[in-house]
């Protein structure tokens, strides 16, 4: 039985369902790059899945069916298309929203109205989907947080309020102060000298990462749809005085060229530098994860007595599972003590191909 298109869902956020039928078809006969990475079709008839944009003659409408990820489409029994290649990274921006990235940068106070998209030859409703759908939030929110983590840059330098929110362009200071609460959850005043990390997303072959990184290190790397995530973010943000914005920061890049490297076979230890604060429990567990060598695993026992705990392997497996760092702090190395894949905040699925990557490339060749 073919399995059925559903939702999808950015970090724990609400979820975003699929645009109507009719819609998804017209993108899909037109090749709509501003629906690239909106959906999936697939086409019974050849059970291959593909991009909207794929250049492959058109199916009848009747044949084609709509996924919101590949994965869903893979599950469902179709195979990717060798043409427009929909496996390549999940997460990877297409090309327009690529450029319209580069637009907010250019001008990051700019105030952005549905007319500036449509001026850019983008659907706004189009754009609002496509953000919705991989940033968790519409794209004028986006650029609302963007503009406001410039002003929180500039107050910690020094600057003042008011100056900030004009220079962002807010033209009542009320109106900044509480747009400023609302979005990074604190006032301007009380923002001097908290820790900011930049936080943004990053593809990978096993689907789209969110990371956050600021004072030179990597706070949190995890899969997008961790049911954990939002937790995570609020941990960051209540208990360890985090403010999250939308940004770039050279961690940032590092971390992802370094994935990329790993996803290739050519890493096999991380050296980004990471902060992961937690209890004493917590942090003494996730410096052995660290210390766990590549094409290798341990059991939670195991871990529980190269800590000198023994009988804390429930504890461990807790602390287990509170890491922020997925695969730079290796937890998925850790299986139950008969070997088999026990629980992982990212999927099992994801757990045991990180394993297979890593033994394939750790084995004699044949």
């Amino acid at each position: 039985m073919e399995r059925q298109a559903g939702s999808c869902q950015f970090g724990g956020m609400e979820s975003q369902t699929l645009p109507p039928r009719p819609e998804m078809l017209a993108a899909f006969l037109n090749r709509d790059a501003s629906y690239d990475g909106v959906f999936f079709t697939g086409v019974r008839t050849t059970g291959i899945f593909c991009r909207p944009t794929c250049t492959a003659k058109k199916p009848r409408p009747e044949n084609v069916t709509f996924f919101a990820t590949p994965r869903d489409a893979v599950l469902a029994g179709y195979r990717a298309c060798k043409r427009c290649r929909p496996l390549r990274p999940d997460g990877e921006a297409p090309q327009w929203v690529g450029s319209l990235l580069d637009e907010v940068e250019r001008d990051p106070a700019r105030r952005w109205v549905d007319q500036d998209l449509r001026e850019l030859g983008l659907s706004a409703g189009r754009v609002r989907t496509w953000f919705q759908k991989h940033v968790g939030m519409t794209f004028h929110a986006f650029s609302r947080a963007r503009r406001l983590g410039v002003a929180l840059a500039q107050i910690q330098e020094g600057d003042g309020v008011a100056g900030a929110a004009f220079a962002s362009g807010y033209d009542s200071l009320s109106a900044f102060n509480e747009a400023f609460k609302q979005v990074l959850g604190t006032t301007p005043t009380a923002s001097r000298g908290a820790t900011v990390l930049s936080v943004t997303r990053i593809p990978t072959p096993l689907g789209p990462m969110v990371a956050a990184a600021g004072e030179g290190a990597l706070w949190l790397l995890e899969f997008t749809d961790r049911r954990r995530l939002p937790t995570q973010l609020r941990t960051l943000q209540e208990r360890h005085g985090c403010l999250l914005v939308p940004g770039s920061d050279p961690v940032l890049s590092e971390t992802a060229e370094e994935l990329v490297a790993y996803f290739a076979g050519r890493l096999r230890r991380f050296t980004v530098p990471v902060r992961a604060p937690g209890t004493s429990f917590q942090e003494a567990v996730w410096a052995e994860l660290a210390r766990i060598p590549w094409g290798e695993t341990r059991s939670y026992g195991q871990l529980a007595a190269a800590l000198g705990r023994p009988g804390a392997a429930r504890a461990v497996g807790l602390a287990n599972g509170y890491n922020r760092i997925a695969i730079v702090l290796p937890c998925h190395r850790v299986v139950g003590s008969d070997g088999k894949l026990t629980g992982y905040g990212g999927g099992l699925w994801r757990k045991q191909r990180l394993l297979e990557l890593e033994s394939e490339l750790t084995a004699p060749p044949r």
